[in-house]
């Protein structure tokens, strides 16, 4: 008797599964794509992220600059008394002076950091825009995915679409649309 319940329960599943799979194929799956950098790029708000971005890496590279030129000043009034200071002081001021270079490395690592941040946080809304305009635009269309043209190393993910697929499902210009952009 449990023999013959597994035997229907097994068979019950078999036969949803194939309805399912042919219910699957008989869908047509949607793809679009886009490219959300050449939408970023055409935002007029990219102007003042750009140069506000400039702005910011200009005061860090000056904050570099000092922080490098005060360095090599203490290093050439090290090597101008070298010869004259004991070994003592001279392995102190070494020591000094190799703090002093890790505080440079550590000065460059914070920069390169802070501009990452400052870009995440005038791009973070601006992508956040395209990104729910993408989704206004896929879910009008159908679509049941939407690739993005390229990868973030600049890679091309769409190597080919025909001109009929490229009318159909490149949706970067109705993006665009969704966001206002002309």
């Amino acid at each position: 008797m449990i023999q013959r319940i597994q035997t229907l329960f097994i068979t019950a599943l078999l036969v949803v599964g194939a309805s399912t799979a042919v219910q699957a194929q008989t869908e047509e799956l949607k793809i679009g794509y886009v490219s959300p950098q050449a939408i970023l790029q055409s935002m007029p708000e990219m102007q003042a992220v750009r140069q506000r971005l400039q702005n910011f890496t200009a005061r860090k590279q000056q904050e570099l600059t000092q922080k490098e030129q005060t360095f090599q000043a203490e290093v050439a009034a090290y090597q101008q008394k070298v010869g004259v200071i004991s070994s003592e002081a001279q392995a102190q001021e070494e020591q000094r002076l190799g703090q002093l270079q890790n505080d440079l490395v550590q000065a460059q690592q914070t920069a390169e950091q802070e501009l990452q941040a400052k870009r995440t946080e005038l791009l973070g809304p601006l992508l956040e825009q395209i990104g729910n305009a993408i989704d206004t635009v896929a879910e009008r269309m159908g679509l049941g995915y939407v690739l993005n043209t390229t990868t973030s190393t600049g890679d091309l993910v769409i190597l080919y679409a025909s001109d009929d697929f490229q009318s159909k499902y490149d949706i970067t210009q109705a993006v665009m649309d969704e966001l206002g952009m002309f």
